[in-house]
């Protein structure tokens, strides 16, 4: 959170001027950026606003949490108001988003969704908004997890008239989320009154910030749940604008019998897997036909087998890209294209049937598939040669065929905890950024230490276990691989890095001596043990994440050096240009130091390298090893 203050502390501070003075010198810190002028400016106009109304009340010492970020995840309530219950004693909190609105219209087709003028695509109901935050909170803080009813939620639109914003209250609201306007102040108070008392919310915002924060739960664990149930994730704000986008869309598609394409783009983390499942599992209640596909090995089989795991006919779901060459034109309802920086220019390979080869570029395939393709994607992410999924790409395609075509950005993130310091650090580290490498300043939100040899990275990693979390270890592609193993022999120990020895994780299918399948290595237990590389941990995420970068990515006075020699991966050929490796071995371990969740240790097999992470990093790792990971 930027501020924390009693409601009578806050309102004086309004009063100064200091308190925007403050929250911007903090979000400098926080961020690494200053905050917009629209920020700032919303501060100024709506907290006094929530002050003055707490202080009306007479709950002048109910505390406020001012921007209180939602655990392992980058989105901010404006106000989170602690307190206690007048009737029961107990902790109360109250999630409030404050919207400076004066008019505002649901939109025509969804109640959920609203127009203000502002904004030039529908923007999520304030009501829908501040219930979603409210489950999130419920879901990921221990304070909250045994104890919902502590929790409630009001959007509270100050400068909003009757007239300006009727049409909103036809939104459904609840416990979570109920609406409140400027014109109508008093039924805000007494909202407040019954859910605060006078009493200090001192002790009560103690505990919820000391909530033990849980481990997110991992996407491929409740995706069984999540096919059928759809209850384990609540969407946030864009991903929700996303996930309606894409219902609304097969709505008029079957309505009037036509196309349109949307596209959902955002960095590492920020949900999109999320939507995919979200989305299959809601069509699939639905009855409408709809299918899943990525062009990874890896996510594929671990959505098969943990989604399908007790029904056959969900494994059906999961699909490759290149399972349609011979789809027949607009057969499904909706095609999810998970992950589709990984497309390809064509999906024929040299095994390709003759009948099958239709000269099509894969990207058409998936648009003629269905009447609503949708695409996932990250353009940072492509880490081989003759990856293609760019917004330019899908947007070209379809405007060919006369097709509407949606974007929908996604800005938060959900990987490494939530921290945007850790990963503005990690692309300013690997020079994916202009400026530099940066001293890393710990936020609470993710640890990060450096190790000096691979055994004290496996040591602290297996105490991480001990105490319950997930881990694993990657590396960057520079041992040979021996791909093939004789029946009976356990994996050979390819990683060999001084007397420490290691095989690379199971390559292919079968389980080899208690080592998982090369798909399952990011997800079962036992793939703890071998080492991973980029094509087995892309798309996935664990609590700890240890990376060794090897010697293909090193730096020398001033600058890191990529030395293509040293990179064992057969996907880059001699006439794949210098320029295009370095890009793809940056943006190799910039996927592998993005998959922790609660921490990252980093090791380098150079010497230079290491002094280097360690002038970044001050952590001590013994110290790291014993710390719990809470709010």
């Amino acid at each position: 959170m930027l501020f924390r203050e009693s409601a009578v502390a806050v309102a004086a501070e309004c009063l100064s001027g200091s308190l925007f003075l403050r929250l911007a010198e903090q979000f400098v810190h926080v961020h690494g950026y200053r905050p917009s002028t629209s920020e700032a400016r919303s501060w100024e106009r709506s907290i006094p606003a929530l002050a003055n109304a707490l202080n009306e009340a007479g709950l002048d010492q109910v505390e406020i949490l001012l921007e209180y970020g939602l655990p392992l995840n980058s989105k901010r309530a404006d106000a989170v108001l602690a307190g206690v219950h007048p009737q029961t004693g107990e902790p109360s909190y109250v999630v409030v988003e404050l919207k400076q609105w004066s008019s505002a219209e649901p939109d025509d087709e969804d109640p959920s969704l609203c127009r203000v003028d502002a904004y030039a695509r529908p923007v999520l109901n304030p009501v829908d908004q501040v219930r979603a935050y409210c489950q999130y909170l419920v879901s990921f803080n221990g304070a909250l997890a045994e104890h919902p009813h502590r929790v409630s939620g009001a959007a509270y639109l100050h400068n909003a008239t009757e007239f300006g914003v009727r049409g909103l209250f036809e939104a459904e609201q609840d416990a979570f989320g109920q609406l409140f306007i400027g014109a109508r102040r008093g039924e805000f108070i007494n909202y407040l009154r019954t859910r605060l008392g006078a009493d200090s919310g001192a002790t009560a915002a103690d505990e919820l910030v000391a909530g033990k924060i849980g481990p997110s739960r991992q996407l491929m664990a409740v995706a069984a749940q999540e096919v059928r149930e759809r209850e384990q994730f609540v969407l946030l704000d864009e991903q929700q604008v996303a996930y309606r986008t894409v219902l609304n869309a097969v709505r008029r598609s079957r309505q009037s019998d036509h196309k349109e394409v949307v596209i959902v783009t955002g960095g590492p983390g920020t949900g999109k897997s999320v939507i995919a499942l979200s989305l299959l599992g809601e069509l699939y209640r639905q009855g409408t036909t709809a299918l899943h596909a990525t062009g990874s090995n890896s996510f594929t089989t671990t959505m098969r087998k943990v989604a399908g795991a007790r029904k056959r006919e969900v494994q059906d779901l999961f699909k490759y890209f290149n399972s349609f060459m011979t789809a027949e034109r607009n057969s499904l309802d909706v095609l999810i294209c998970d992950e589709a920086h990984r497309m390809r220019q064509t999906s024929a390979n040299r095994y390709t049937p003759a009948s099958s080869r239709t000269g099509k570029a894969q990207i058409e395939e998936l648009i003629d598939t269905a009447r609503v393709p949708v695409f996932l994607l990250d353009e940072h992410q492509v880490v081989r040669p003759g990856e293609m999924g760019t917004v330019a790409e899908i947007k070209a395609a379809a405007a060919s065929r006369g097709l509407q075509c949606h974007v929908i950005p996604l800005d938060s993130q959900f990987r490494c905890g939530g921290s945007d310091a850790y990963l503005r650090w990690t692309v300013r580290l690997l020079g994916l950024e202009p400026g530099g490498p940066i001293q890393w300043d710990p936020d609470d939100k993710m640890r990060l230490v450096v190790a000096d040899s691979p055994q004290e990275m496996e040591e602290f990693l297996d105490n991480c276990r001990a105490q319950g979390f997930g881990a694993r270890i990657s590396a960057g592609y520079c041992w040979k691989w021996s791909k093939r193993v004789p029946p009976g022999q356990a994996l050979p120990a390819d990683v060999v890095i001084g007397s420490w020895e290691r095989p690379w994780n199971v390559f292919g299918e079968r389980a080899v001596a208690g080592a998982p399948p090369a798909a399952l290595w990011a997800t079962d237990p036992a793939g703890f043990g071998q080492v991973g590389c980029v094509y087995t941990a892309q798309g996935f995420e664990y609590d700890w994440s240890g990376v060794i970068l090897g010697p293909d990515l090193v730096w020398r006075e001033g600058g890191w050096v990529t030395d293509r020699t040293s990179s064992k991966d057969p996907v880059f050929k001699k006439s794949t240009p210098d320029a295009d490796v370095d890009r793809l071995i940056r943006n190799t371990y910039k996927v592998l130091l993005t998959r922790g969740m609660v921490g990252t240790v980093v090791y380098s097999t150079d010497a230079a390298t290491r002094a280097k992470l360690r002038e970044l990093v001050h952590a001590d790792i013994n110290n790291a090893a014993s710390a719990h990971h809470t709010g």
